[in-house]
């Protein structure tokens, strides 16, 4: 993802879970409780540092009908940032 795609999903962010620091399978428990709680189309943006989070957000999203938009991993290769929009 460039800077600018970044950018503009960041804008259109409606809430953020830092769920640094947590391993499987709470940064999908935390995520999920998090869609559950926004209106439909709603772009949460989730960071994690769980090197599984990245397949199982995509899984989960798959699974689940919410619509994964971007996935993008930090400079210092340990975390990950996650936009879902939660499903209509």
């Amino acid at each position: 993802m460039t800077a600018t795609q970044i950018t503009e999903l960041d804008a259109q962010v409606a809430r953020t879970e830092d769920l640094s620091g947590l391993r499987c399978p709470m940064p999908i428990l935390r995520t999920k409780k998090a869609l559950a709680q926004m209106q439909a189309g709603a772009i949460l943006k989730v960071t994690t540092t769980d090197p599984a989070a990245v397949d199982d957000l995509a899984v989960f999203c798959k699974q689940t009908g919410h619509v994964l938009l971007a996935q993008s991993p930090s400079d210092d290769g340990v975390s990950a940032q996650h936009w879902i929009a939660r499903k209509p």
